[in-house]
């Protein structure tokens, strides 16, 4: 977990301070197999002092946004490289 750790503290220090206060005010949510670690959301809030919630359906969540993007690639074109 530790590495879960410092990867989520190295990732918010590199977040510009206008999208770190929205973090800050509506928390992180989890995706993906990771968001299915017990107790993994309430140790990072612990940790990081910032809300953490595991997301609906955190399994299929991931594909169902990659999905959406797809649809809408000229919207979120900045995702492309």
């Amino acid at each position: 977990m530790q590495k879960i750790e410092n990867a989520v503290l190295s990732a918010l220090e590199n977040t510009p301070p206008e999208l770190y206060a929205d973090i800050v005010k509506n928390g992180i949510y989890l995706s993906g197999g990771g968001a299915l670690l017990r107790g993994i959301d309430r140790r990072l809030t612990d940790k990081i002092n910032i809300p953490f919630h595991i997301a609906e359906d955190p399994l299929h969540s991931v594909a169902k946004g990659a999905g959406i993007a797809l649809k809408n690639v000229d919207r979120f074109s900045f995702l492309m490289r």
